[in-house]
């Protein structure tokens, strides 16, 4: 396929060219990944300024995306890849062969810096905010070798989803600590004030008055962020509440959990032991089913199963795609709808191809770079997760360029539980997402208000 790029994405691949460290904040559907292989495509053959590339990403995307990108565009013919994925024996394999560029999933970067002698001079971090906790083992890896890449880009759409305090990890890891500061601590002291703690210890952190404008000002010179909305005639999406309702003796059930964290059975309790805990099971029972301390699913009740097929059926043969949570919600879902689990590649293929009228998968599974907009329009949130970065993105891969049809995104909320605090929440969160891109983001001609701004 010939490619024709926007103007953005022009200037996207300019900037990752120009800028030895740069940040790519793009929504879904701007083609992060064709704007990034472009790029290299330059730097291999044009500039003759690298030559060996690894790209980080999440195991679907490294598996999928990458090469289905290099296959689709004519212009990017010339660069060979190597997904060095699956047994050590294959990876070792994977990366002895002769290519230009080796994808690699995140799980496996240990593996990497510790068996391999580094030989990349660029990395591409597919899905930077997966690189947002810096005592993780793939921070601390990646970050032994960082000194010897020469150039790197991090892509996200969602650059800080829990707020500001993760874009110390994913920002140091780029610029090595130049902007925000070589640790942790001083970041923290310098920008934010204690929030939730319990005596000495803290849970949580706000920003001071003032801080987020400091730390765009800081970062702005190697981040661009745009918003699909400004540069493509998307289609429109509506977001729907379906509301359900509990009979009294279920909210009964619910209440005791909520209350006393524990649901006597003479089989097996249903017990929670700490808050995290409580909201787990909360969240079961408000889609239906929970888990009982020996790990059977007891059947509370199937408000949201009739729900869903009411949907289903209001489609009238229009393809629907299911975000579950729970594994007993799957069971249940396949059960009642008969739904198809999205998991494999020929899995995402025949959804593409409107070979699936029901098709279900989890929000971790289809976080990032999965395309699916071929094969529906329809989202229906089974249950709710408290990630906004797994919401957007998985809201993302309908709603994003290629898109013929308006998408509704479908929440199923039980009344009076936990479900109505999480898609409060959600909404919360996402004015400081939308704050942060909107402090950074690049406007240059292909933005619909027409102003011409570089940050």
């Amino acid at each position: 396929m010939r490619y024709v790029p926007h103007e953005y994405q022009e200037y996207a691949k300019e900037f990752i060219i120009r800028e030895r460290v740069s940040a790519l904040f793009l929504d879904c559907g701007l083609g992060k990944t064709v704007i990034t292989l472009t790029a290299v495509w330059e730097l291999l053959f044009d500039y003759f300024d690298i030559r060996k590339v690894l790209v980080v990403a999440p195991l679907r995307v490294a598996r999928d995306t990458w090469g289905g990108e290099l296959e689709k565009w004519e212009h990017l013919s010339g660069i060979g890849l190597s997904k060095v994925l699956g047994p050590e024996k294959e990876r070792l394999a994977a990366l002895g062969r002769e290519a230009q560029v080796y994808v690699i999933n995140r799980e496996n970067v240990e593996w990497l810096v510790e068996n391999y002698k580094w030989d990349f001079d660029m990395v591409v971090i597919d899905e930077l905010s997966s690189f947002k906790s810096h005592r993780a083992k793939r921070f601390k890896a990646l970050k032994r070798v960082r000194p010897k890449v020469r150039r790197i880009v991090g892509l996200t759409g969602t650059p800080a989803p829990n707020g500001l305090i993760d874009l110390w990890a994913e920002i140091g890891l780029l610029d090595m600590g130049q902007r925000l500061g070589r640790f942790i601590g001083g970041y923290r002291e310098r920008f934010f004030l204690p929030d939730k703690r319990s005596g000495q210890m803290v849970f949580s952190y706000k920003p001071r008055d003032g801080a987020e404008e400091a730390i765009y000002g800081l970062i702005s010179d190697i981040c661009i962020s745009m918003r699909a909305c400004d540069y493509l005639d998307m289609p429109e999406c509506v977001y729907n509440r379906v509301e359900v309702a509990m009979s009294g003796k279920e909210m009964e059930l619910y209440g005791k959990l909520e209350k006393d964290m524990l649901l006597p059975f003479a089989d097996g309790d249903i017990d929670a032991v700490n808050a995290a805990g409580l909201s787990n099971k909360l969240l079961q029972m408000a889609n239906g089913a929970v888990y009982d301390e020996n790990g059977r699913v007891r059947r509370i009740h199937d408000r949201k199963l009739e729900a869903l097929e009411d949907l289903i059926e209001a489609a009238n043969g229009k393809p629907v795609l299911v975000a579950y949570w729970y594994r007993h919600d799957l069971e249940r879902i396949r059960e009642r709808v008969g739904a198809v689990e999205l998991d494999t590649a020929e899995d995402m293929r025949r959804w593409n191809a409107g070979e699936m009228p029901v098709a279900v998968i989890h929000p971790a599974s289809a976080g990032h770079g999965l395309n699916l907009q071929a094969g529906g329009s329809t989202l229906v949130w089974f249950g709710l997760t408290w990630s906004l970065e797994l919401y957007q993105q998985m809201n993302a891969r309908l709603w994003r360029q290629g898109q013929k049809d308006m998408v509704v995104v479908h929440h199923l909320i039980a009344k009076g539980t936990l479900d109505e605090r999480v898609m409060a929440a959600l909404e919360k969160k996402d004015c400081g997402q939308a704050a942060l891109v909107e402090a950074v983001r690049a406007r240059i001609g292909g933005g619909k208000d027409g102003d011409r701004e570089t940050v």
